[in-house]
């Protein structure tokens, strides 16, 4: 693994902390899926953390939430505690476990109680600030890239290592 050097403007990942760190973030984010806007907003938290893209996290108010079902099962993180899953439901296109939300948060991440994060290899389109998002690999993470963000990145095959 050889850290790529970012340029005027980028940021990399191996710049991000570990534990990660949470922070508000005032750019317009937009979520697409079967032709509709399931979320958009100017007022969304993201985390950082060393080695991956950053996950956004959106208001519920800015979410349509009609069209998610909270599902059972549940994972955990060390840093942000226990997450729930919704599944995803848009006419007849659907997708499980298409955002996570952490009903209580631990005290470092309290702001992003009950905000849903999606996955953007599940959605048809994701934006920050009209750029096009990649998906991370491996959807493990389910971080967005943008050309503002370089790696490598952690989630793809042979990188569990790092």
């Amino acid at each position: 693994m050889k850290r790529i050097e970012p340029k005027e403007g980028q940021e990399s990942v191996w710049d991000y902390p570990r534990p990660p760190r949470l922070e508000a973030v005032n750019k317009h984010l937009k979520i697409i899926f079967n032709g509709e806007v399931i979320a958009e907003t100017n007022r969304a938290f993201r985390v950082l953390e060393t080695s991956h893209p950053p996950v956004y996290y959106f208001p519920p108010e800015d979410v349509r939430m009609e069209f998610l079902t909270q599902v059972g099962g549940a994972s955990f993180c060390e840093w942000k505690g226990r997450a729930g899953y919704y599944d995803l439901r848009v006419g007849e296109k659907k997708v499980a476990n298409a955002a996570w939300f952490y009903p209580q948060p631990t005290e470092s991440f309290k702001q992003i109680k009950d905000y849903p994060a999606f996955y953007p290899s599940k959605m048809d389109a994701c934006y920050v600030n009209d750029e096009l998002v990649q998906a991370q690999e491996g959807d493990f993470y389910g971080g967005w890239i943008t050309s503002d963000i370089v790696g490598p990145f952690k989630g793809g095959a042979g990188t569990w290592g790092w």
